[in-house]
């Protein structure tokens, strides 16, 4: 093939190329370009889609808050935590720590530094992003709910701490400051659980209150003595008659739980009348009780 051939080929080609890239950008004038930049919109889109899933937990808390105030479960179930627990799956304590927490954050917003009442606006300010985070500050007033959050938040470097960063700020401030606690030596109280482990399987029982700490309690139950903190407790409201009456069952009942080989039956009376939150015993429970601590010579 000769010289002026080649240049001929060449020039064929690079017409055909030049037709076919010119179709191209006929039909694709502004070829798509692909960026990791994300425009105003949809930063701000992004922002408000992260917040409704951090917010989750708050936004449960104020429609179960709804739902109890408003008694709208009353058509289906006789109680709330029933309702709760047929519906949503949530064990008692559940639904009220949600409100509670829900409450928490209601404060945080509103003492929010850039003074917004709306979660969604408060974009320079860290809020909690589950329950447990806040679950040690339900105790505390809005104004010590705001400074721990605030301290627990500078520790976690600018982002939502951890539940225990926050608990750890609480305690230290008990410490401290000496919260007064509202309870006073012989009153009768039901366990709260919450997050203590050694109160797992104690909800719902009475307990005596029988020393007081400077920011925790030592308790009295049928089974044994148990440190709690004021948050773990609720308070009967019993007269004072009553209290002493639930003294001397709380006697009654230790004395027999000290018996080695313990009858199951006798068990779970004893369990049983743990968790019986009235100042007495009825007629039936009294005589059961009076015929197993004679079957164990206990006067």
């Amino acid at each position: 093939m000769g010289v002026e051939q080649r240049e001929s080929g060449l020039v064929n080609v690079r017409d055909q190329v030049k037709d076919e890239v010119g179709e191209t950008l006929a039909v694709n004038k502004f070829p798509e370009v692909v960026t990791n930049i994300l425009s105003y919109e949809e930063e701000h889109d992004r922002l408000h889609l992260e917040q409704k899933v951090e917010r989750a937990f708050y936004q449960a808390g104020k429609a179960l808050e709804e739902l109890h105030n408003r008694k709208l479960y009353r058509s289906t179930h006789r109680t709330f935590e029933e309702y709760c627990k047929d519906r949503f799956g949530f064990e008692r304590r559940h639904p009220y720590r949600l409100i509670e927490a829900a409450g928490v954050v209601d404060n945080l917003i509103k003492m929010c530094p850039n003074g917004t009442q709306n979660e969604l606006e408060a974009e320079t300010f860290i809020l909690p992003t589950n329950e447990r985070q806040v679950r040690s500050l339900v105790p505390l007033v809005a104004e010590e709910q705001f400074s721990c959050w605030q301290k627990a938040v500078d520790i976690a470097g600018g982002k939502a701490p951890s539940g225990r960063i926050v608990k750890d700020i609480v305690e230290r401030i008990r410490e401290r400051i000496s919260i007064p606690i509202p309870y006073n030596v012989g009153e009768v109280c039901v366990i709260i659980v919450k997050d203590n482990p050694e109160l797992k399987g104690k909800s719902d029982h009475w307990c005596i209150i029988g020393r007081i700490a400077s920011f925790s309690l030592e308790v009295k139950m049928w089974d044994k003595e148990y440190m709690v903190k004021p948050e773990n407790l609720k308070s009967l409201d019993f007269l004072e008659d009553d209290c002493l009456a639930m003294s001397k069952l709380c006697s009654r009942l230790r004395r027999l739980n000290e018996i080695k080989d313990l009858d199951e039956v006798a068990l779970c009376l004893l369990n049983s009348l743990g968790k019986r939150t009235k100042p007495y015993l009825t007629s039936v429970q009294e005589k059961v009780l009076a015929v197993i601590e004679q079957e164990y010579g206990i006067e």
